[in-house]
């Protein structure tokens, strides 16, 4: 998998760690016929300072790059997610492909 380390920074790094957790749970996320992208077709909303992903949970502090517009302007420039009119995100194959190494520093409890 390509890493992200040189290109993306921290925030940016842990947002698309999000984006694809919330493409792996199909209450978030449709994949597109053919193309290997995944429309995301909403966010989990948070309560207190964390939220739910599955069975993962999530500081609301490692997810401040959701809602960046910079953030996901860096992501979308680097073709690993586009943003669609209406603020659909799209995570691409590249963005999929893309390992962080950040999964199981923020995402936490079990994923079985």
């Amino acid at each position: 998998m390509p890493s992200a380390t040189n290109r993306l920074n921290p925030l940016q790094q842990k947002t698309l760690t999000l984006l694809q957790e919330v493409a792996r749970h199909p209450i978030f996320s449709e994949p597109e016929d053919g193309t290997g992208s995944i429309a995301i077709r909403m966010l989990p909303e948070p309560h207190g300072n964390h939220f739910h992903i599955g069975s993962r949970v999530v500081m609301s502090k490692d997810a401040s790059g959701l809602r960046n517009q910079a953030v996901l302007r860096v992501l979308e420039r680097k073709g690993m997610i586009e943003v669609r009119p209406g603020g659909t995100l799209v995570l691409t194959p590249v963005g999929r492909a893309t390992e962080t190494g950040l999964r199981d520093k923020i995402l936490h409890g079990s994923d079985h």
